[in-house]
């Protein structure tokens, strides 16, 4: 916290106390996550051939003239149609007309409560905050069209309502928000939830993001943007990054205050020390990044965490693989983590080159590998970077690029890290946490 220009600590810090993920390649648990980072496996696939989607003209129709070849390459959930409507008391008819990301959210809801050693049927006419973060990807049919699902379909398919989902279901009595600005949906919704924690709007929070796509629509958008990956991998940071790859993935957590958290007996398993948001502002473009508003935002967490880039160890940017963004981001970590004492600045890499851009849930899946990094003490390497980008000069910056497996130290009796996201809204969030360390066999 800060006043005036004097960092003040916050007596009772908002902690997390469980989390739950899902990521392509079959991944829900933190220790499949962990595994497929650690072993350096990329989880993308062909794309799906059970939602309908009319491949042969996708593929063909981006080959015309203006246009980048969308490659059959993606990451996908391959549990998205997977959900027990019955458990949650919901008809198999309304189950149908929910987007994917309702019931995704729902079911990682219970799975991160439980994580975090609360029965969520205890949880009734509490003041339980739930924050998403969430995008429109084009589920089911128009809602001016009749159909079998009229009259589920405007709950079905409202954004608001995923978040809201959660409260009915669970009989939370908090705040219901779900927030959408882009790529940074989920770390913009993470933020909401610290200071609702922190004025007392609610005593424990869920927060995170959640994405599957109904179409592929952002495939073509983005071929038709020059901006989707030439060869179906995602290249964070690399001089041949070329594109991204688009993802589905879903990532929520359970934060309380410190006190809470310490009369309730749960694990604390990182302590929130900076949550920052800002926007752009006027760039070049609506989607543009701007490098002084990134640039700001790194300082002002920096300030607010009280930390020094030296005590960080790790950055997990937002590292999409496109050309502009990556150099502006780059640019603009190196301006502040690229300052620190050489050798002793963090380790940088970006998930997305081993599931792909998860979009409103890029941050979620980001914070959730700074969380399985630091308890198992090692970064994992970015995949795809034969020769780093030669945007900054990573000789003289503190700032390391991580192409292997490499053991994290602890400073201080804690793991330091840190995580971007930044939305085509220009909305740009930054988040630091420490992780204690503990002996593994504690864990």
């Amino acid at each position: 916290m800060t006043r005036g220009d004097r960092v003040v600590a916050d007596e009772d810090p908002v902690v997390i106390v469980g989390m739950a993920v899902e990521a392509p390649g079959g991944i829900d648990t933190a220790e499949d996550y962990w595994t497929l980072l650690c072993e350096e496996r990329e989880a993308l696939s062909p794309f799906p051939t059970d939602r309908g989607w009319s491949l042969r003209e996708l593929f063909s129709g981006s080959r015309r003239e203006g246009f980048t070849p969308i490659q059959d390459l993606g990451g996908f959930l391959s549990s998205a149609a997977h959900f027990d409507p019955e458990f949650f008391g919901i008809s198999p008819r309304e189950a149908v007309a929910m987007d994917p990301q309702q019931r995704v959210a729902l079911r990682l809801a219970w799975r991160a409560l439980e994580n975090s050693g609360i029965n969520p049927d205890d949880l009734a006419g509490h003041d339980v905050g739930c924050y998403l973060g969430a995008s429109a990807l084009e589920y089911g049919p128009a809602l001016s069209e009749f159909s079998h699902h009229s009259g589920h379909l405007i709950t079905g398919t409202s954004l608001g309502v995923i978040s809201g989902r959660i409260a009915y279901t669970l009989d939370l009595a908090g705040p219901a928000v779900t927030v959408d600005t882009s790529c940074s949906s989920a770390l913009s919704a993470f933020h909401l939830a610290v200071q609702a924690l922190r004025s007392g709007d609610c005593d424990i929070a869920l927060a995170g993001g959640v994405c599957v796509m109904g179409s592929p629509g952002y495939f073509v958008e983005f071929s038709t943007q020059h901006a989707l990956s030439d060869d179906g991998h995602c290249r964070p940071y690399s001089a041949h990054a070329g594109g991204t790859v688009w993802a589905e993935g879903a990532g929520l957590f359970v934060l309380q205050r410190t006190s809470r958290a310490v009369r309730d007996g749960r694990d604390i398993l990182a302590e929130v020390r900076a949550s920052c948001v800002n926007s752009d502002g006027r760039t070049v473009g609506l989607t543009a990044p701007s490098e002084r508003a990134q640039t700001r935002l790194f300082a002002r967490a920096m300030e607010q965490s009280g930390v020094t880039p030296e005590d960080v160890g790790m950055v997990e940017g937002h590292g999409t693989g496109t050309r502009l963004g990556d150099r502006t981001e780059l640019h603009s970590l190196a301006a502040t983590y690229g300052a620190a004492t050489p050798s002793r600045g963090p380790l940088l890499g970006s998930v997305k080159s081993n599931i792909g851009h998860t979009q409103a849930a890029a941050g979620a899946l980001g914070l959730a590998k700074v969380l399985v990094s630091a308890d198992r003490a090692a970064v994992p390497p970015t995949l795809h970077v034969d020769e780093p980008s030669r945007e900054i000069d990573w000789e003289t910056s503190a700032l390391r690029l991580a192409n292997k497996l490499t053991p994290w130290q602890a400073r201080n009796g804690e793991r330091v890290g840190a995580v971007s996201a930044f939305g085509m809204s220009g909305t740009n969030t930054h988040l630091v946490v420490a992780v204690p360390d503990r002996p593994r066999e504690a864990k």
